[in-house]
């Protein structure tokens, strides 16, 4: 694995600046499902199922574990020391600890990671 992919790089048309092996959080996942279900017509949620489906066959979804969670709580810490609350972001928080946990760096095309550049890789595409 050459790094995590986040959601905003996951659906984002044409990137190409993306590793050849990539894997995602279990939260980007979770994300992915919310957006089929939030889909506002039948002809968009079957073309963001089929997105999915494609995704689930080819990337790797990595577990939320002990280690993710014990990086969860530092990076959510390094938000509060910039007066800023973990709670509406703790899907990116998730995501950036899997990046850091597995030592990789982390895809994206969301500034709001920008937060955490001091403690993982983060890479905008």
């Amino acid at each position: 694995m050459r790094g995590i992919l986040d959601t905003s790089a996951i659906i984002s048309p044409g990137l190409t600046d993306l590793p050849d092996e990539g894997a995602i959080s279990t939260a980007t996942l979770a994300e992915l499902h919310y957006g089929v279900q939030a889909a506002f017509t039948g002809h968009e949620r079957a073309a963001r199922l089929r997105r999915l489906t494609e995704i689930e066959s080819t990337l790797e979804a990595l577990p939320l574990d002990g280690a993710i969670a014990r990086a969860y709580g530092s990076l959510a810490y390094v938000l509060s020391g910039r007066g800023r609350s973990h709670r509406p972001r703790a899907m990116d928080v998730i995501i950036a600890a899997t990046a850091q946990t597995h030592g990789v760096p982390l895809f994206t095309t969301d500034r709001d990671f920008d937060a955490f550049s001091e403690h993982l890789d983060v890479r905008f595409v």
